[in-house]
């Protein structure tokens, strides 16, 4: 099954977040099995905010927004409609997805097969939920197919790269990393994520024995934080800073 992926990734950062980063793993397993990949980096576009004006529901403007001439949305839709797969890559910002966008129930757009990246510094998991639950709900008012889900917390130690001290100290990094190009390779060939890629992919990667469980408790999760936060704890063998916020 050789497809053409649509990433439309959301984050405000766009090709310099951790988001577009992950993407990009995904995009190279996708291309090693041939298929055709496309990204939309919305935070390069402009698209105007509904004014719920109602103008897209009445007569001859059905379907067609008051800004249809005067912003990128209408390039947004039509990519969507040749696409045979969609990715809507979203970080979390204040316990919600990003501006994701949102059309009239059109099956040409609304109804393609689609994979939820949700990418979070966050290790609580209500902290994505909410985005989570959207899609669940939108693949069935849409009755669109969802693929699988990605859900990438502590989101932090991706953005350094390929540091070897970083991976030395967090060495499941890599392996979500690997699992994320055999993501691109499994959309390719069967338009799905399998279950033990999936599990790889959202796996946790604080080396600590049942953190699953114990980042809810309170000074694990504080002492976490804390660490995660320190600029200094991600630098290179030369001391040089390599974490942005």
């Amino acid at each position: 099954m050789k497809t053409y992926i649509l990433a439309i990734n959301a984050s405000h950062r766009g090709e310099k977040g951790i988001t577009s980063l992950l993407l990009e793993k995904i995009k190279l397993g996708a291309e090693e099995a041939g298929t055709t990949w496309k990204t939309l980096n919305l935070a390069q576009l402009k698209i105007n905010r509904c004014l719920s004006c109602y103008q897209c529901q009445r007569g001859k403007n059905s379907l067609t927004c008051v800004y249809n001439e005067k912003d990128d949305a209408r390039l947004v839709f039509e990519k969507l409609s040749a696409a045979s797969l969609v990715i809507y890559a979203t970080p979390i910002y204040l316990m919600t997805m990003s501006g994701l966008i949102h059309h009239h129930v059109d099956p040409s757009i609304s109804s393609k097969p689609f994979l939820p990246l949700i990418v979070c510094g966050n290790l609580e998991t209500n902290s994505w939920k909410n985005a989570a639950d959207y899609f669940r709900i939108y693949a069935r008012f849409m009755e669109a197919r969802q693929v699988g889900l990605l859900v990438r917390n502590a989101s932090q130690l991706f953005e350094v790269g390929e540091n070897p001290r970083l991976l030395q100290r967090y060495p499941k990094v890599r392996d979500v990393l690997s699992a994320y190009r055999q993501t691109g390779r499994g959309l390719a060939d069967r338009g799905y994520v399998d279950w033990w890629t999936q599990r790889r992919a959202n796996q946790e990667v604080i080396p600590v024995p049942f953190f699953g469980l114990l980042k809810h408790f309170r000074p694990v999760k504080r002492r976490v934080i804390e660490v995660l936060n320190t600029p200094s704890y991600f630098t290179d063998e030369t001391g040089k800073h390599e974490f942005k916020k």
